[in-house]
């Protein structure tokens, strides 16, 4: 079978950094004051999808098709491609910190090589079934290159809203899925509310987080959840999770609740939550014991080219991420772009895993806790959420 462009396609490589203490977050400039390689660079698989699925990109992309068949495509590529992610123990790992049973759920796997994947292509189905056209939505990096490849798929218009000023390889990913980007807002805050007027004014799908579509963001972290019960059979004691708006760690805790009110397992996991060194709410929240998450100040956010995929000082579903931490009485973590980086490279030297430094976050915080109060034998799994090539 001969493979598509679609398929067969491979894009850009991912970034390291050269920040290490807590507070060595300057943003790398130009001289005319742009700045360059800020998002977050993950990495995608190559080839992007098996080609023995191009049938089914043919169906979803062909406008002549009822709807429903290109719907029930899209359901088949969803359930054959994205999560289902590995589930790996990681003994070199429990050596060194001297914890059993440490499990990594490697998200890495998903076809543009994070979790985004899951929330995409599940507000894309929707999006086909109910008859939009376009889908917008504001992004830093991976979120847009995951929407862009859904739509493109789906036969969809994609609109990215990109704050200004910001560069990567994956804008070019982006732009290699024909969507259309409008670089707007001086942050990411701003360039979702851009996009989310814009959605309402020309009723495009809005695809942006704490939108009308945040429960389907959830069910579709959700999935996590389930995927680990079905490998382990009952909850871990803890599921660590690095944090930015909070989506993912709020929908994988609802997706243990949900096993937990139906008797699947015997508990709720603690919910542990790693984000970059004082600039992400929830973290801060939590710490402050604040009853709700609070916003950070937008001027004292700098970001670095390792801390930028958790960096908010505004966190869309902080509240939900802030209950389900203190509900399951786990805890939350700062954690250093240095830290990031050597657990990055302990990774990839002692279990071959290449991930994206931000995505250790929470497995720094599990970590952490662990050496200043070592915790219980039993099992314990950290999400990484990017794969770095």
């Amino acid at each position: 079978m001969n493979r598509s462009p679609l398929v067969s396609r491979a894009f850009g490589q991912g970034e390291d950094a050269n920040s290490g203490r807590p507070d060595d977050t300057e943003p790398p400039s130009s001289a005319g004051g742009v700045r360059e390689f800020l998002l977050d660079g993950a990495t995608s698989q190559s080839p992007i999808f098996d080609p023995d699925i191009q049938n089914l990109t043919d169906m979803v992309a062909d406008r002549l098709l009822p709807t429903p068949d290109r719907v029930s495509a899209f359901r088949d590529i969803i359930d054959s491609e994205i999560g289902d992610t590995s589930l790996t123990r990681v003994r070199n790992i429990e050596r060194e910190v001297n914890l059993r049973n440490l499990y990594l759920k490697f998200e890495g796997g998903n076809p543009t090589g994070t979790q985004k994947d899951r929330i995409a292509f599940a507000q894309v189905h929707d999006a086909l079934r109910r008859g939009y056209d376009t889908v917008a939505l504001a992004t830093c990096g991976n979120y847009g290159a995951s929407m862009a490849l859904a739509c493109k798929l789906a036969g969809l218009k994609c609109l990215v809203y990109i704050p200004e000023g910001y560069s990567t390889h994956r804008v070019d990913e982006i732009s290699g899925y024909d969507a259309e980007m409008v670089f707007e807002g001086k942050d990411y805050e701003e360039a979702c509310t851009l996009s989310r007027a814009r959605a309402e004014t020309e009723d495009f799908y809005d695809a942006n987080p704490g939108g009308r579509n945040t429960s389907l963001q959830l069910e579709a972290y959700a999935q996590i959840a389930y995927e680990i019960y079905d490998e382990l059979r009952d909850a871990p004691a803890a599921v660590a999770v690095p944090v930015s708006n909070g989506t993912t760690l709020a929908g994988i805790s609802m997706g243990f609740q949900s096993l937990y009110r139906r008797c699947k397992t015997s508990r709720i996991p603690k919910i542990i939550a790693g984000s970059t060194y004082r600039k992400n709410p929830i973290v801060d929240s939590w710490i402050k014991g604040y009853p709700e998450c609070r916003d950070l100040n937008p001027a004292s956010i700098r970001e670095s080219v390792v801390n930028e995929p958790l960096i908010n000082w505004h966190s869309t579903d902080g509240d939900e991420a802030l209950r389900a931490i203190r509900d399951s009485e786990g805890w939350a973590g700062y954690v250093s772009d240095k830290a990031m980086r050597r657990w990055a490279r302990t990774l990839k030297e002692s279990d071959g895993l290449w991930v994206l430094p931000a995505s250790t976050a929470g497995l720094n915080a599990l970590i952490e806790r662990h050496i200043s109060d070592p915790l219980p034998g039993d099992r314990y799994v950290a999400i990484i959420t990017g794969k770095q090539s």
